[in-house]
């Protein structure tokens, strides 16, 4: 039995891609990019005609190439490289292809795009021992519909709820629920559509959403883990509306003022625990006051606005929530305001699997690639596989600008470099298996499920 420990695997040469292969990928973004129905960046809108259409062209690709192909009961794409061991679970990767309202055209097609070449790769190849799955998935994003993200995957394993479904979309109100069944989505099924069993595990490659790769000039990223987050959409905060030149400071109740200083109190909190050591992020955002009643000469009565946290620690998490209430109380006594957190939409922090974290590096090594240990700022869909127990790793790609804006750009050479890695991580278990006698990789445990301990 695997004991926890790196099995000692023999150095093998890395296999680049074959020049169709890379000009294909190059193609796939551009006719991706065409997809969208946005001209300014990309708008591939969750459950939306664009995020069908994307999916509809990664499909045409892996059929051509005689890949097998499925859509399952939440319309994710599913394509599949048959492995020469049917018994054996599944070495499975994933992205979305929906994307934020004028995003960019690599958050996420590039792991789309490097799954299925990746699969393609193997194919020319001869095949691996295992099956090889490639899925993209839908609705990963927040963006569309007012509740939580990861439909997609979420789905997988029946993790979706009925207030999920009545989810309104941000600009016509259509229903998550009216939206899947126009894309023809089984939503009747309500059973899980994946035994966690079935799959080795699971690899997630993404562009990474902020700059720190890029200034640390590293073309790679080795994630942790990602940290949950508490997200209230709509927080309330009341006062009294009043005319700003009848009543004094001291009498006035402005919810606009009161909101400022709850942030304020927040905001160096937040520099107090990261002092601490704490693994926190926080921000808010969508002001709004009420537009029956605002004007320039009026005292705010009521305002609205957004606030998430986000940390790697359930117990941060917990911990934050509270001083958050405590300060609402505290900022309402003061200012005579009420504040309506509402009801939150909560994600639990994910770990990724340390064994396959050390077999990045070791693939790293051998690929001559420096890279970076990090945590995920941002969610992803990798979350709900890890938390459903399957062991996962997500690989970062250096990406200038690459914040959920049109913006966005990619060195393709950082992209072919990632398909490489899945590439060498075949090589690696079949010098094992041959340099040991044994049919499964000594990362893989017994054959059937890995040991991750």
């Amino acid at each position: 039995m695997y004991d926890g420990a790196p099995a000692p695997l023999s150095r093998t040469r890395t296999f680049a891609l074959s020049s169709a292969l890379r000009q294909q990928s190059v193609d796939l973004f551009d006719q991706l990019k065409r997809t969208s129905l946005d001209g300014v960046g990309v708008s591939w809108e969750t459950y939306g005609v664009s995020e069908t259409a994307a999916c509809a062209l990664i499909e045409s690709h892996a059929q051509d190439a005689g890949l097998e192909t499925k859509w399952d009961a939440a319309r994710n794409l599913i394509v599949r490289l048959p492995g020469k061991n049917p018994a054996l679970p599944a070495v499975a990767t994933d992205l979305h292809l929906d994307s934020v309202p004028e995003g960019g055209n690599f958050v996420g097609a590039a792991g789309v795009v490097a799954g299925l070449v990746t699969l393609l790769d193997s194919q020319q190849r001869g095949g691996a021992e295992r099956e090889l799955v490639h899925y993209a998935l839908r609705g990963e994003e927040s963006a569309w519909f007012r509740g939580p993200c990861y439909f997609g995957s979420r789905v997988l394993f029946g993790g979706l709820m009925a207030a999920d479904f009545a989810s309104p979309h941000r600009s016509d109100r259509k229903t998550l629920e009216d939206s899947m069944r126009e894309s023809v989505a089984d939503i009747e099924s309500g059973q899980p559509g994946l035994d966690p069993a079935r799959l080795a595990c699971w690899f997630e490659l993404h562009i990474e959403q902020g700059p720190v790769l890029i200034a640390w000039e590293k073309p790679v990223g080795l994630v942790t883990g990602i940290r949950g987050n508490i997200r209230h959409r709509q927080v309330n905060c009341r006062g009294e509306a009043a005319h700003y030149g009848a009543v004094p400071r001291w009498l006035r109740h402005d919810a606009v003022l009161a909101m400022s200083d709850l942030l304020v109190r927040i905001d160096e909190h937040w520099r107090v625990l990261l002092e601490w050591g704490e693994d926190l992020v926080v921000t808010a955002g969508v002001v709004e006051t009420n537009p029956a009643e605002h004007a320039v000469s009026c005292v705010p009565g009521e305002v609205t606005f957004s606030l998430e946290y986000r940390s790697q620690d359930p117990k941060a998490l917990d911990s934050f929530g509270a001083l958050l209430q405590s300060e609402c109380e505290q900022v309402g006594e003061k200012r005579g305001v009420t504040f309506d957190l509402g009801p939150p939409s909560a994600t639990a922090p994910a770990e990724m699997s340390p064994n396959i974290v050390k077999l990045l590096e070791d693939i790293c090594a051998d690929c001559g690639t420096d890279f970076e240990i990090m945590p995920s700022g941002a969610g992803h869909d990798s979350s709900v596989f890890a938390n459903a127990g399957v062991p996962s790793g997500m690989i970062f790609v250096r990406n200038d600008k690459g914040r959920h804006n049109p913006h966005e750009t990619m060195d393709f050479c950082d992209l072919f470099r990632r398909q490489r890695f899945l590439t060498a991580r075949c090589r690696r278990r079949q010098a094992a298996r041959r340099s040991t006698g044994h049919e499964q990789c000594p990362h893989l445990g017994d054959g059937n499920r890995p040991h991750y301990h």
